[in-house]
């Protein structure tokens, strides 16, 4: 049985730099991304995304770029609302 490809993401703080490399995602689409802390010892609160972060992910062969919008959490979940989210050039790396 295969295993399912670990989804990350890099998130870039304005006036802070990279806050985060490959984070792992539970969920991650062009409108949402969701980190579920349940039966993990990372508590939601201990991940610092927040309100204009930009964050980078691949699809296919493309980085993807967005911006938070929100970020809303609870006991188990971290979600974040994305906008701006577009494809970016194929020369485009983040780093």
């Amino acid at each position: 049985m295969a295993q399912p490809s670990l989804r990350t993401i890099s998130v870039i703080r304005r006036g802070y730099g990279r806050r985060y490399t490959d984070l792992p995602v539970d969920e991650l689409s062009q409108q949402r991304i969701v980190i579920d802390c349940a039966g993990g010892y990372l508590r939601p609160a201990l991940i610092d995304l927040r309100q204009g972060d930009t964050v980078y992910w691949r699809e296919q062969e493309r980085y993807v770029s967005g911006q938070i919008s929100h970020v809303r959490r609870d006991d188990q979940r971290v979600i974040a609302i994305l906008k701006d989210v577009q494809v970016m050039p194929e020369d485009f790396f983040p780093y």
